[in-house]
């Protein structure tokens, strides 16, 4: 299987709004997000990597097929949500650059793009001088929640083999719309943070 990698800013991603929409809402229908996705709503949440200078995309394509796709910002641009949890802790947000989703269809994973997702965008955070960290938030969900799949397994392992280590001081709180909720719920999610330099 050969998979093509593009690093996109986020005006060149501009093209594959459509296609990056419909992959968000398919993955994050998966536990632990468990996202009931509306496609105007990701259009619109995804023009904010549209119109950030410094937000990039980083997509997986199979024979010109976007398969998956991970996000990244400086913490500083991101939406105030992601900011506040190290605003609140007095750290300086200008040391961070925010990691945000990665998607990948399932028949794709286990190949070693979520190495590539990490590595790339690590790369990206280096060119910033004043960036000493990279930071990722991961949803918060019970152990015994009733729509854990029986054969979930977490992703702690690969992270902390990345290098990344869980900050549970650091809690953000966004709201949306579980696949078996009727309204928005506020959902927390852990940060992890690693040294770049």
């Amino acid at each position: 299987m050969s998979l093509e990698i593009k690093i996109l800013t986020g005006s060149q991603a501009s093209e594959y709004l459509s296609e990056l929409a419909a992959l968000r809402i398919e993955i994050f229908r998966e536990f632990p997000y468990l996202y009931d996705g509306d496609l105007d709503y990701e259009k619109k949440y995804l023009s904010r990597y549209f119109n950030t200078r410094d937000a990039h995309i980083i997509t997986v394509f199979d024979d010109n097929q976007l398969v998956g796709a991970s996000t990244c910002m400086p913490l500083w641009k991101e939406m105030e949500e992601i900011q506040k949890p190290f605003s609140d802790k007095g750290l300086n947000r200008h040391e961070y650059f925010y990691l945000g989703e990665s998607v990948l269809q399932k028949k794709y994973r286990g190949q070693g793009v979520g190495k590539l997702f990490f590595k790339h965008r690590e790369q990206l955070a280096l060119k910033y001088a004043q960036v000493k960290f990279t930071a990722f938030c991961a949803v918060l969900r019970e152990i015994n929640h009733p729509m854990k799949p029986a054969h979930y397994r977490p992703l702690n392992e690969f992270w902390e083999k990345t290098g990344y280590k869980q900050n549970p001081q650091l809690i953000a709180k966004l709201m949306w719309k579980d696949i078996n909720e009727e309204f928005e719920t506020q959902k927390q999610l852990e940060f992890w943070i690693k040294k770049l330099r």
